[in-house]
Formats: C-alpha cells, structure tokens, sequence
C-alpha cells in the first residue's frame, strides 16, 4: 500500500471532520510558503547598511538626489519609504517633530507588513487541534450509539470503527497542528528581527536629517532676521544724514 492509498483510507475511516482539518492544513501551507518568501527571500536584514548609503548625501545637504534616489528604489527597499518621506519634510524646513512624525507613519505601515497573516499560523494549529478533537468525540459518541443497539457479533467491528474514526481525526489535527505552530514562532521571530532592524536604520536616518535639516531652518531664519536688521540700520542712517 503506498502513500497515496494511506492517506485516502485514513480520511475514509476518519469521516466528515478530516475535510474541515484538511481545509486548514491548505490554508496553513499557503500562509506558510507566502510568508516564508516575504520574510526570508524578499526581505533581508540589510538595512542600517542600505542607510548608510544616504549618510553622505544627507550631511552634504544633497536633499533633492536622497529624495530621488529613495522614491526609484522604495518598491525594493522598505526603508526607501521612511526616507523618502523624512526627506520631503526636511526639504520643506519642517521640525524635528514634523520629520519624525512623518517617518514614524511610514515605517508604521512597513511593519504592519511583516506581521500579516503571520497571526493566523496560530489560530489555525490551535483550531486544526480542536477539530481533531471534535473528530475523535463525535466518533466516540456514534460508536457507543451504534454499540447499544447493534447485535453482538456486529458490535466489535462497529466499535473499531469508532475508535478508527477518532484516533484518525486525533492524529491528522495534531500533524496540521504541529507545523502551524512551528512556522508562527519562526515567522514571528523573523519579523521581529527585520522590524527591529528597520526601526534602528530608520532612527539613524532621522538623526542625520533633524540634525542637517532643522539648524538650516534656523540659520535661515537667523539670516533673515540679520538682513532685515542691517536694512533697517541702512535705512536708519541714510534718515540721520
């Protein structure tokens, strides 16, 4: 008997609740496999490095090639985004506050992305788990049932039948079980480890816009107030003379 011909007896023998079961094993294995390409092969822990590529563009107050730069390569790199959209702000003068504002909404939403549907890895083993075991009591009970009322030399074959049925639900809940439970504990520990890279890179990124884009919001002001200040004493003068 090979693989094929177990598995069709086993869900002939574990009746109606194997389908539910074999429904959330599906929708498991595609989260599985969707998320393991978003987090493992899409995304890479590479951030603070691809930040660092800014590092001089942004000191030598080059705003306008960081903002060009980010906006072509944000379909690649979550944390074009974030700096793409502190840049605008710092190109505008805008504050501390207003920069960090900002970078926070975006970087935000790029970490919401990591935690998709990751979540659900976890309702589907706890509930592939209780189907199964739904399975084995509804076996038991229609084995007992059937037990009362069946002939003598029929009970036996109608008990392991029921007792078949619920160990085969017990077992098939537990294999979809297993591996839901495991992949959600890696993929959450992978999204952590590429959220706390993202956060650390996008603060570094921060750090270097407040501090090369606010004191030129300042020194502007300054400027002017200075201009405004020698007119006035030009003026001033040329009254008294």
């Amino acid at each position: 008997m090979n693989l094929l011909e177990k598995i069709a007896l086993a869900f002939q023998h574990g009746g109606f609740w194997m389908w539910p079961i074999l429904l959330f094993q599906v929708v498991s294995v595609s989260i599985i496999w969707e998320r393991g390409v978003e987090l493992f092969r899409k995304r890479k822990t590479n951030q603070a490095a691809y930040a660092s590529g800014f590092e001089d563009l942004i000191k030598k107050g080059d705003i306008e090639q960081v903002i060009s730069r980010s906006d072509r390569e944000q379909a690649q790199q979550p944390l074009a985004a974030v700096i793409l959209a502190g840049s605008r702000v710092a190109k505008n003068f805008g504050g501390k506050e207003e920069i960090q504002g900002k970078m926070d909404e975006v970087l935000l939403h790029e970490n919401s992305k990591l935690d998709k549907r990751v979540g659900y890895l976890s309702m589907l083993g706890n509930v592939a788990t209780l189907t199964g075991l739904l399975g084995t009591i509804s076996g038991m009970i229609k084995s007992f049932a059937a037990v009362s009322s069946a002939t003598p030399d029929m009970k036996a074959q109608i008990l392991s039948l029921g007792i078949s049925e619920a160990m085969n639900c017990t077992a098939y809940g537990l294999i979809v079980a297993i591996p839901a439970l495991l992949f959600f504990a890696i993929m959450q520990n992978r999204a952590n480890v590429l959220s706390e890279d993202l956060n650390h890179s996008a603060l570094k990124v921060f750090n270097w816009l407040s501090y090369s884009f606010d004191p030129v919001n300042s020194k502007s002001t300054y400027k002017s107030s200075s201009a405004g200040a020698a007119s006035g004493s030009a003026e001033q003068r040329e009254i008294n003379a």
